[in-house]
């Protein structure tokens, strides 16, 4: 979007009561949906956060806290049972009862959804009074507290009046009520939401929790444009960025003009490979699948030059890694995250073995706006690749796009980054690495991964109770990953925020920026 263009929105945006503290927050990419249990996108839940909630909700310390759930009890180890806030209202001033809880349950493992994950070891949530609901588990679920969080309550009233009690499938690209409407108990209630130009929302006044914050309007922009985000910032058309481009960041940390907020972000970006297809999409090869072999796989990964990745495209604002989850993440161990020095002999070798001596052809999907630089790393990515036979033909699209095209497994190779929300290493190894199965198990596996060990130990993890057991057996199962070459990290992103000087927040970790812990003068 030009600055020109962006101005009299950015202008319009800032209209309101004279009382009114409103704040501008923008960032690269768009939200997917409104629909609370569709896609799991760190910007449509970020944006979602403040709209609706969970039972519980992650507070300053990254622990779980009481939300719409004032209390727990272990009844047994797999009978948990939750005690409802009373008082609460929906926005539209519905009652939040325990009907909401069993419903949301209900549409949030629906399968054309993407959020299953949050649920995972829930076996049924049943209704004892309108403020009381057990969650029935199929085994000890030690995550189930930090799952939950992600596991927000829609209200049944309103999604059956509004014909949407199935959950969006958003591949098929499909509309529903709930994809563009929204009815939480959260903080903010929703005003508009215009794709690509702008999410408007007002706080709610009937909040169940005390909010100190002065944000009374809150307005999130998507600007694709580097330059024009950062143009945006300087000219106070903006209040903060979340997504600071690394070229600009040295320059405004020494100029001073704003404010910077420096954190790490849990988020590995990685390249997924289609390894269950019998033969590849729209690749050089007929009659088979190269990435089948774990001699190609090693091969993509070797080729790889991370560190050069960091130095001219990250501007030093990545930490290379050979993980596929984070520092910061139970389960991670910087001992293991060595990744491997680039060995292009070594890698033309293990292709020529694998019967590929000349390489091979294969598209290469990748956002072009969603990850920090995501188009350029692909882009240097492809020309690592080159020098090794692989041609990969990049294709570039918006990530509303590419996340579309990937859930229809039309993605034989892309690109995708993945936060991990529960700062638990199952969370995405349950999601990304298990065989896709039915429920949680695989559920975001759109690159057909089956291993059986792997599967063997993440069935462990997921319910074992004894803590060092249970990460010994998540070492394990990273280790399988990372040498079977079952995907290819390239790095764990650093994601500094930029802000006017009077902007008062918090650097979150998960890149949600939360309005309720924001001040503004």
């Amino acid at each position: 979007m030009k600055l020109a263009r962006l101005l009299p929105l950015l202008a319009a945006l800032t209209l309101g009561t004279a009382s009114a503290a409103p704040l501008r927050w923008a960032a690269q990419n768009d939200i997917l949906t409104l629909d609370p249990h569709s896609q799991d996108h760190n910007t449509s839940n970020a944006i979602g956060n403040h709209i609706y909630e969970g039972l519980t909700r992650l507070g300053k310390d990254y622990r779980p806290e009481p939300s719409l759930a004032t209390k727990w009890t272990y009844l047994t180890q797999t009978q948990v049972r939750f005690e409802l806030r009373r008082g609460v209202k929906f926005h539209d001033g519905t009652p939040f009862t325990a009907d909401d809880v069993v419903f949301s349950f209900g549409r949030i493992t629906q399968p054309q959804g993407t959020k299953q994950t949050y649920v995972s070891g829930i076996k049924e949530v049943k209704k004892n009074d309108d403020h009381t609901v057990d969650l029935i588990l199929e085994a000890p679920t030690p995550m189930l507290l930090q799952n939950i969080i992600s596991f927000p309550i829609m209200n049944k009233a309103w999604a059956t009046k509004n014909n949407t009690t199935s959950t969006q499938d958003y591949k098929a690209k499909e509309e529903n009520y709930a994809a563009r409407n929204a009815n939480g108990t959260g903080p903010y209630k929703l005003v508009s939401w215009q794709p690509d130009q702008a999410v408007k929302m007002v706080a709610n006044k009937d909040w169940w929790d005390k909010n100190p914050s002065n944000v009374t309007e809150l307005s999130y922009l998507p600007i694709k444009s580097p330059p024009t985000r950062v143009a945006a910032l300087l000219s106070g058309d903006v209040d903060i960025v979340t997504d600071l481009p690394p070229q600009d960041f040295f320059k405004l940390k020494e100029d001073g003009k704003v404010k910077l907020l420096e954190g790490a972000e849990i988020r590995t970006i990685f390249f997924v490979m289609d390894q269950g297809s019998e033969e590849l999409r729209d690749s050089s090869v007929k009659g088979k699948n190269p990435f089948k072999d774990k001699r190609v796989r090693e091969a993509l990964n070797l080729a790889l030059d991370r560190e050069a990745i960091k130095r001219s495209i990250m501007r030093g604002l990545s930490v290379p890694g050979a993980l596929m989850i984070p520092p910061g993440v139970n389960g991670y161990d910087a001992a293991l995250d060595a990744p491997v020095k680039p060995d292009l002999d070594k890698a033309r070798k293990l292709l020529a073995e694998a019967g590929y001596p000349q390489g091979f052809e294969v598209p290469l999907h990748c956002p072009n706006n969603r990850y920090v630089n995501d188009e350029q790393v692909c882009q240097a990515a492809v020309s690592m690749w080159a020098k090794v036979g692989v041609k990969a033909r990049l294709i570039g699209a918006p990530f509303a796009t590419h996340s579309q095209t990937f859930q229809r497994h039309e993605s034989p190779f892309f690109m995708l980054g993945w936060g991990v929300s529960t700062y638990d290493a199952l969370y995405g190894m349950q999601a990304w690495g298990h065989t896709r199965t039915t429920g949680a198990d695989g559920n975001f596996n759109f690159g057909k991964v089956s291993d059986a060990k792997l599967d063997g130990l993440i069935q462990k993890i997921k319910f074992e109770p004894d803590v060092p057991k249970r990460n010994a057996l998540i070492k394990e199962a990273l280790l399988r990953i990372r040498d079977e070459a079952l995907f290819i990290p390239v790095h764990h992103q650093i994601r500094p925020w930029a802000m006017k000087k009077g902007v008062g927040t918090i650097h979150r970790s998960n890149d949600y920026f939360e309005a309720r812990y924001t001040t503004i003068k």
